[in-house]
């Protein structure tokens, strides 16, 4: 397998960028999910779970390794007042700490399947960069796994030509420079059923499928072992035994 794309998203649950290279160190890809919005008037942080609209704006890194938001109407902002205008809630741009905070709280529905859930329960993310899980560093899905599924629903940071990569579970392995572990495959969530930009609608047979045929879980998570870059067009390489 190699790798076919990149992608990093600076700011979680919105659009990210796409990537030719990327610098992949223990937290993951630098700058992935490196900042969140939080709600002002309950604290919690905000996911496309619960706040569908994030997935029409997108976030990128600036040269001074700052982030800048793109709303759907072209504006570029950090501005809280512009964020909160936007999503019509009192919100902030908070960016990641790296000094072992507690974990954030977000909201995510009860029941994943239900195509406009009523209740909502608390879990709790990783402490420093905000990914889902301090398990989930870094996500790779091939090809052969998504089918004719549009790979942006998943908002993996690797997309693998090829397939196996559920294979992995246990095992090293280097990818460009870097030396992964493979662990677990990933949970999935009603995100995956939400419309994006670029043509993609609602589906809620995707969520449907994958806990049928999939038992929930779809793309993979590594560990690294070994930081590194990793290009588009590197080789997956298993360790030899």
């Amino acid at each position: 397998m190699r790798v076919l794309e990149l992608w990093r998203y600076p700011v979680k649950s919105l659009q990210g960028e796409r990537l030719a290279a990327a610098d992949v160190g223990a937290l993951g890809i630098t700058g992935d999910r490196c900042w969140a919005l939080f709600d002002r008037d309950t604290g919690l942080g905000l996911t496309a779970r619960r706040v569908p609209e994030l997935l029409w704006g997108s976030a990128r890194l600036r040269a001074d390794r700052g982030v800048e938001v793109v709303l759907p109407d072209g504006t570029v902002t950090t501005d809280d007042a512009v964020l909160s205008d936007w999503l019509g809630r009192r919100v902030e741009l908070r960016a990641a700490s790296d000094e072992g905070d507690l974990p954030p709280t977000y909201e995510t529905p009860v029941d994943e399947d239900a195509a406009d859930p009523d209740e909502w329960r608390q879990w709790e993310g990783a402490s420093g960069p905000f990914h889902d899980s301090p398990r989930i560093r870094l996500s790779l899905v091939s090809t052969g796994t998504l089918g004719s599924w549009d790979r942006r629903r998943f908002r993996a940071n690797v997309v693998l030509d090829g397939e196996g990569e559920d294979r992995m579970r246990g095992q090293e392995a280097s990818l460009g420079g870097v030396r992964l572990r493979f662990g677990v495959p990933i949970g999935r969530c009603v995100m995956t059923t939400r419309p994006q930009p670029g043509g993609i609608g609602r589906d809620n047979s995707v969520l449907k499928t994958i806990h049928r045929e999939r038992g929930g879980l779809l793309a993979v998570r590594a560990f690294v072992l070994a930081p590194g870059t990793v290009r588009v067009g590197d080789e997956l390489r298993p360790a030899a035994d």
